[in-house]
């Protein structure tokens, strides 16, 4: 049924964990792919629900249902409180078992690190541009971009036979679920009118080439800081 989620956290340190840098929350729906980003400034506990918030804003249907993992960002008194009084059933992964997020942590790949990189995003620009992206990626991402569902797989000896549906993009996954009400399927319907792919896709890519050009100048206005200091 559409509607429940799994949430997850990506980490812009770009291999330096010192300090404070920027976290994006993913979201995605386990039945139809629906995915959506929230760049926040760290992983404090009330910068990660006030993203959580904002995505439940801009999801099309309602989240019915969360699942976690065991990060203090996500297990807390706040969000199980807000939880209980949504009628949203929270869950969480089994310690160490990275498969029970498997939907979310395939799109941490996908529409995360495929598009934003590994750099460092630590400053409000960044930040800002971060969440830019995000809002014009989750109309690329669920409305234009068909995706695989795995139905099952098969072990023969060494070898493992994947069996994966036809491809369809997370709208019309969802416009088809049977159980979809009538009001999100003609809010979807229509916001899918409004798309210009290409002007899409220019401002997509217009956004993270500013994000990279901005990443590399800090890095090297840093490193000659660095050399002035030593000198």
């Amino acid at each position: 049924m559409p509607g429940f989620v799994e949430i997850d956290l990506v980490g812009h340190e770009g291999g330096n964990s010192q300090g404070e840098f920027c976290f994006t929350l993913t979201v995605t729906d386990i039945s139809t792919g629906w995915t959506v980003n929230r760049s926040v400034r760290n992983k404090a506990q009330k910068h990660v629900f006030e993203a959580l918030l904002h995505v439940m804003e801009v999801f099309p249907f309602p989240i019915i249902g969360i699942d976690s993992d065991n990060g203090s960002e996500f297990i807390n008194h706040e969000l199980l409180r807000f939880c209980e009084e949504q009628q949203i059933t929270f869950t969480r992964s089994r310690s160490g078992n990275k498969n029970d997020g498997a939907h979310v942590e395939q799109k941490n790949w996908s529409r995360v690190r495929e598009l934003v990189g590994y750099q460092r995003y630590d400053s409000p620009e960044e930040l800002a541009l971060l969440n830019q992206i995000w809002e014009l990626d989750r109309v690329f991402t669920n409305y234009l971009l068909p995706q695989q569902k795995l139905l099952h797989k098969t072990r023969k000896g060494a070898k493992v036979i994947k069996v994966h549906d036809r491809p369809a993009t997370p709208h019309q996954r969802a416009v088809a679920h049977p159980e979809m009400k009538k009001m999100p399927v003609i809010r979807m319907n229509g916001q899918f009118k409004k798309i210009r792919v290409m002007a899409l896709s220019q401002q997509i890519l217009g956004l993270t080439g500013n994000l990279e050009r901005l990443s590399i100048s800090k890095s090297g206005s840093s490193a000659r800081q660095a050399r002035k200091a030593s000198h």
